[in-house]
C-alpha cells in the first residue's frame, strides 16, 4: 500500500495515540482495530460537564482600580495577591469537555493468529478500514461518520456466515440507561444520560442494523446479529444543546430510520459530502510517496531526518490529515473545534479540552481560509455570538465597560470570566478581541460583505470595551492594565518576578489590528463614521513595536529580563503573524528584530510544544526563510507527532496539527493586505498545488520547478484588481489564452484587472 493521503498501519492500535480518528463535525470516534472487537472511543461535541456559570467577580470593579495603582507604583507581588482575590471567576473553573462513552463491536472469529493484518484511514474517502486473514476467511471492518446521516455506521463482511454483537457503556456512571429494546420496527440499544443537572447537558444514543443478511437478535444488552456475512451497525446520538425540550431519543431514532440501509448508498453520500470540501486542494511534493506504514515513516523521519524522500512524504501526508481534521471536526451547525478538536477519551481532559483563546482555537482555524475551507470556519462565529451576552456582563460588571470581553478560555456556553488561579494567564481580557479578528480574516478572503455586515456588531463591541478599557501610562500611551503577556513570567532588577503588568506588546498589537479591522468595516459598510474617528484617535496612541536590549521585539512595555527565555509562546510576534505588521517587505527593521526574537527563543529551548512548534514554522514563513520552515516543520515531525500523526504538547493537543498544516500553505502562497505572494518561503524545489485560497477571493494553483513559477492559475471570485508579488517576469492571459494588461507598480507588485469568475493563467517569460 502506499501512503499518498492514507494512513495505514500493520498492527492495532495499543493507546489513544495511535488510534484514527473519524467525524463528521459534530460526533467523533477514535478506532482501534482489535481483530475480535473495534472498540469506538465516541464523543459528541455538545457533551460538556454541565450548564453555564455566572462566574463574574462581584468585587472586580473595585479591585480594578486598586489593582492598576498597584502596578503603577511598582508593587507587583501586592497586585498579583489582590488581582486573584477580585478579579479572578468564583468560582474558577468553567464547564469541561468529556467523552460520550465506547461502542464495542465484537464478532466471533476462530482461534488462530490474523495474517495480512492492515488498519488504514483513508483521507480521500474519509472511510477507516481494518482488515485481516484468518486461515482462509477474510474479514473486514470499514467504518464512516457520515455528515449527510448525522451518523457512525460500522460494515462488517466476512467470507463466511459470522456471528457480531454491538454494547455501549460510559463512565462515571452519568448514563441512566442501556438496554436493548424491541419496537415494532427491529430492536434498538439505547443508552441515554446526562451531567450537571436540569441546567446541563441530557443525551441520547441510539444504536442499530441498517442491513445484515443475518438474523437480528437481543442478547441481554447486546444488540447481536447471527449467520451473517454482511452487517452494518449504525449509531446516532442527539443532545439538549443541540435540541433543548425536545425527546432526545426520538431524535436519534429520527437519524437512524432516514439514513439509507444499503450500505452502497449511504457511502456514497458520506463520500460525496466529503470530498466536495477535502478535493478543492492538493499538495504534490517530489517523491511524496511511499510503501511504508505511517508510523514507520514517521520513524524513519524522526531517525533520519534529513532523507528528502520520506520527510516529502511524510509532510504532504501531514498536510492532508489537517485538513481531514478539519472537516470531520468542524462543520456548519457543529461546535468549534476545541483543544483536542472532538476527539477526547478522558472525563477530565487536559486543561478541561475547553476552547484556550490565547491562541490554540484561533490555531485551530489558521488553515480554514488559505485550505479553502471557509464553510469549517463557521463554527468559531457562532461561538463568538455566544460569547456576547455573556462578555457584556463581564466587561460591565468587572470592569466597568461598554461592549464585550473575554479572557483566556471560554466553553460552549460561551462563558466569559477568567479560568484558572494561574496568574501567567488568567488575568488577560484579550480573548474575545483575538477571536473576533477571524471575523475580518473571513472577510478578506471572501468579500462577503453580508457576512461582514451581519457580524459587524461583534467586531464593534469588541473594540467598544477597548475604547474604555485602556488606560493612559506615564509615556501618554494608552494601554491595557491589568493583563498578562499569555502565559510567560518577567524578572525585575530586584530578582523580583511576576506576570501581571501594564501594556504588554501582544495586547497593544491585538488592539491595533482590532481597531483598524473596525475601521475598515465601518468604511466598506458605510456606518458608523463617528465610531471609527474614535478609534483612528485612539489607534495612534497605542504603543507600537520596540526592540529591545537583545536586538528582539519587546515583549513588555518594559525591557524586562524572561524568567524563561525559551518559552513556548512568542506573543510579542503577534504583529509578524497571524498580524501582518510585520513585514520584510515593508518592515525589514522590525522584521530582523522578529528574526531574533526567534532565535533567543530557540537558543534556549523554545519550540518544546507541537504547537508552539508549529506558530514558529509560520512565522519564518512570513519572514520568507525557506529553510527554517522546513527544519521546524521537520522538527514538528520528530519531537512532536504521535504515530496516528496527532499533535502532541504533550499530552495530545489538536493545534499543532492545524498550526503545520497553515504554516505549509503559508510557505507556498502568502495573502497581504497589499497583495499575495507566491512561494514566500518554499522549501521543495519543485512541486505543485492546487487550490490555495488568497485575500480579495483569489484562488491559485501553483506548479514551480527550480523555485519558480512554471505557469499558475488564478481564479477570482469575486472581481477585482489581483497584485502579485513574485520573482521574474510574466505573462498574463485569460482562460481563452487572450493576453491580459499588466502594470508594474512602485512596490514591486504586478497587477491587473480580473473579472467576477474569470480564469486566468499566469506564464513566465
Amino acid at each position: 500500500m502506499t501512503t499518498r493521503s492514507v494512513l495505514w498501519y500493520k498492527r492495532p492500535a495499543a493507546r489513544f495515540e495511535e488510534a484514527l480518528p473519524i467525524g463528521n463535525g459534530r460526533m467523533g470516534a477514535m478506532l482501534y482495530g482489535a481483530p475480535t472487537c473495534e472498540m469506538l472511543r465516541l464523543n459528541e461535541d455538545s457533551i460538556w460537564s454541565g450548564g453555564l456559570r455566572k462566574r463574574n467577580n462581584p468585587d472586580a470593579a473595585e479591585g480594578l482600580q486598586e489593582v492598576r495603582a498597584l502596578l503603577r507604583n511598582g508593587k507587583i507581588a501586592a497586585a498579583e495577591a489582590l488581582a486573584f482575590q477580585k478579579l479572578q471567576g468564583c468560582p474558577p473553573n468553567m464547564m469541561h469537555y468529556m467523552p460520550l462513552g465506547d461502542l464495542q463491536i465484537r464478532w466471533d472469529i476462530p482461534e488462530g493468529n490474523p495474517t495480512d493484518y492492515c488498519r488504514s484511514l483513508n483521507l480521500n474517502t474519509a472511510t477507516a478500514v481494518c482488515s485481516f486473514q484468518i486461515g482462509d476467511t477474510h474479514y473486514k471492518r470499514e467504518v464512516i461518520a457520515s455528515n449527510p446521516a448525522q451518523l457512525i455506521a460500522i460494515r462488517l463482511t466476512v467470507d463466511k456466515p459470522f456471528t457480531s454483537s454491538a454494547a455501549m457503556d460510559g463512565r462515571d456512571d452519568y448514563y441512566d440507561h442501556n438496554n436493548v429494546v424491541q419496537t415494532d420496527d427491529g430492536f434498538t440499544l439505547q443508552f441515554d444520560g446526562g451531567m450537571g443537572g436540569k441546567h446541563g447537558i441530557q443525551f441520547a444514543a441510539a444504536i442499530r442494523v441498517l442491513y445484515t443478511n443475518g438474523t437480528i437478535l437481543r442478547t441481554g444488552n447486546r444488540l447481536s446479529v447471527s449467520d451473517a456475512t454482511e452487517t452494518v451497525y449504525a449509531i446516532a446520538v442527539r443532545t439538549s444543546y443541540y435540541h433543548p425540550d425536545t425527546d432526545l431519543l426520538a431524535q436519534a431514532l429520527a437519524d437512524l430510520r432516514h439514513a439509507p440501509a444499503d450500505w452502497a448508498t449511504l457511502s456514497a453520500q458520506h463520500i460525496a459530502d466529503y470530498q466536495a470540501l477535502f478535493g478543492r486542494v492538493s499538495l504534490t511534493l517530489p517523491d511524496d510517496t511511499t510503501n511504508l506504514p505511517t508510523d514507520a515513516l514517521l520513524k524513519a523521519v524522526q531517525e533520519h531526518p534529513d532523507s528528502p524522500a520520506a520527510r516529502n512524504a511524510l509532510l504532504r501526508l501531514y498536510f492532508d490529515f489537517g485538513r481531514y481534521l478539519m472537516i470531520s471536526g468542524s462543520r456548519p451547525r457543529s461546535l468549534p473545534l476545541n483543544l483536542q478538536g472532538i476527539w477526547n477519551v478522558d472525563m477530565w481532559p487536559a486543561w478541561g479540552g475547553r476552547f484556550t483563546i490565547n491562541i490554540n482555537t484561533e490555531m485551530n482555524y489558521w488553515p480554514a481560509e488559505s485550505c479553502n475551507l471557509s464553510e469549517c470556519h463557521l463554527p468559531l462565529f457562532d461561538l463568538i455570538e455566544r460569547m456576547r451576552s455573556n462578555g457584556r456582563e463581564t466587561a460591565r460588571e468587572m470592569y466597568g465597560c461598554e461592549g464585550f470581553c473575554a479572557h483566556h478560555n471560554t466553553d460552549l456556553w460561551g462563558d466569559t470570566a477568567p479560568q484558572d488561579l494561574w496568574m501567567p494567564a488568567t488575568i488577560w481580557p484579550m480573548g474575545a478581541a483575538w477571536l473576533c479578528l477571524h471575523i475580518f480574516e473571513h472577510y478578506r478572503y471572501t468579500g462577503d460583505l453580508a457576512f461582514l455586515r451581519k457580524h459587524y456588531p461583534a467586531l464593534r463591541e469588541a473594540a467598544l470595551f477597548f475604547t474604555q478599557y485602556l488606560t493612559e501610562n506615564a509615556a501618554g500611551q494608552l494601554v491595557t492594565c491589568p493583563s498578562v503577556s499569555p502565559e510567560n513570567t518577567y524578572r525585575l532588577s530586584s530578582g523580583e518576578t511576576g506576570s501581571l503588568c501594564s501594556g504588554p506588546s501582544m495586547d497593544s498589537q491585538i488592539v491595533y489590528v482590532l481597531y483598524s479591522a473596525v475601521i475598515e468595516s465601518a468604511s466598506l459598510l458605510e456606518t458608523d463614521s463617528d465610531f471609527a474617528t474614535l478609534l483612528t484617535e485612539q489607534r495612534s496612541h497605542l504603543p507600537k513595536p520596540q526592540i529591545g536590549q537583545y536586538g528582539q521585539i519587546m515583549e513588555w512595555a518594559v525591557d524586562y529580563e524572561e524568567v524563561e527565555p525559551g518559552h513556548r509562546h512568542v506573543s510579542q510576534l503577534f504583529a509578524l503573524h497571524p498580524d501582518h505588521r510585520i513585514s520584510p517587505r515593508r518592515t525589514p527593521e522590525l522584521a530582523a528584530a522578529a528574526e531574533a526574537t526567534l532565535a533567543r527563543r530557540l537558543e534556549h529551548g523554545g519550540g518544546h510544544t507541537g504547537w508552539s512548534r508549529a506558530w514558529i514554522a509560520n512565522f519564518y514563513a512570513r519572514l520568507g526563510k525557506a529553510d527554517a520552515v522546513l527544519e521546524h516543520l521537520t522538527r514538528l515531525m520528530q519531537y512532536s507527532t504521535n504515530p496516528n500523526l496527532f499533535d502532541m504538547h504533550p499530552p495530545f493537543q489538536i493545534d499543532g496539527n492545524f498550526g503545520g498544516t497553515a504554516a505549509i500553505a503559508e510557505a507556498l502562497l502568502r495573502s497581504e493586505p497589499d497583495g499575495i505572494t507566491l512561494l514566500p518561503a518554499c522549501p521543495w524545489d519543485k512541486g505543485e498545488c492546487r487550490g490555495l485560497c488568497a485575500y480579495g477571493g483569489f484562488v491559485l494553483s501553483l506548479q514551480w520547478a527550480e523555485f519558480r513559477i512554471t505557469q499558475a492559475q488564478i481564479q477570482s471570485r469575486n472581481g477585482g484588481v489581483c497584485r502579485l508579488f513574485l520573482q521574474g517576469e510574466y505573462a498574463v492571459t485569460d482562460c481563452s489564452s487572450y493576453p491580459i494588461s499588466i502594470r508594474k507598480e512602485a512596490d514591486g507588485a504586478m497587477c491587473f484587472d480580473t473579472v467576477p469568475m474569470g480564469e486566468y493563467r499566469l506564464l513566465p517569460l
